[in-house]
């Protein structure tokens, strides 16, 4: 008998969620395997070659599952969607950004240190996150890589904050608007789930920093404030965003734990 399909992933991933999701809607079945739970989950990513999530699995079959068209490929599904265009994503990327430093400098200061759910990783560094979420993309439009690190970065020693993180994120969207207003965008970047088309990252870019802001917002309705600004469908529909905020198996459910 063959084996099934595991998806590798962690509570609060963007891409872990979205390609649960991909797999659910196309009613193909696949067991989660949480690697902050399971000790040897990594180690046998490791044995087959992958070193970041989320990844699927077919025995000793895999791919990465960042991109929806490589999971598509993997699980033999027609894949067939239309993109933003670039000039549309950098506005989309810009708006994200500043929603993410009006949302940091709401949320209340007995949340804003507490980890989210499953992760080593509280607001402060959320938004710390949603920041180098393009910094990746930069980094690789320049000639370099996005790597697994890149989203694993934690604030460094000083920034500690909510205003050294925003004014953080001041400096990422002027790198993206000096990056942008050079008009010279490759065809395709290096990133550690292989080489992508440019316009395919920097939709990840987008709709990853989105979903980690849409994590913000609810942290802040879950808290009775409402947030400053809310992004709503109208800025989200024509990204591939998750249905789930957070996650269907680990939950965000900061009302019970405030």
């Amino acid at each position: 008998m063959a084996e099934g399909y595991k998806v590798y992933l962690q509570p609060g991933c963007t891409s872990c969620l979205r390609a649960k999701e991909f797999l659910k809607e196309h009613g193909i079945p696949f067991e989660s395997i949480n690697v902050r739970k399971d000790a040897g989950a990594m180690e046998e990513l490791a044995r087959l070659g992958a070193m970041s999530i989320p990844v699927i699995t077919r025995g000793d079959d895999f791919a990465f599952a960042q991109e929806l068209h490589d999971l598509a490929d993997f699980v033999d599904v027609a894949l067939d969607r239309k993109q933003l265009s670039p000039t549309e994503l950098n506005k989309k990327i810009d708006l994200i950004l500043t929603a993410t430093q009006r949302y940091v400098r709401q949320i209340p200061a007995d949340k804003l240190r507490v980890n989210l759910p499953g992760r080593d990783r509280n607001c402060l560094d959320l938004a710390f996150h949603i920041f180098v979420i393009p910094t990746a993309f930069l980094d690789a439009a320049r000639g370099g890589s996005v790597t697994f690190e890149h989203f694993e970065r934690m604030p460094p020693e000083g920034m500690d904050t909510v205003e050294k993180v925003v004014a953080y994120g001041d400096e990422v969207r002027a790198d993206f608007a000096a990056w942008w207003g050079e008009g010279n965008i490759p065809a395709t970047l290096a990133t550690c789930y292989g080489e992508q088309p440019a316009q395919g990252v920097m939709e990840r870019t987008a709709w990853h920093a989105a979903q980690h802001c849409r994590q913000l917002m609810q942290v802040l309705v879950d808290a009775g404030i409402a947030p400053n600004g809310p992004l709503c469908d109208a800025e989200f529909v024509s990204l591939p965003l998750p249905g789930e905020v957070y996650d269907d198996e680990v939950p965000l459910t900061w009302a019970a734990r405030g």
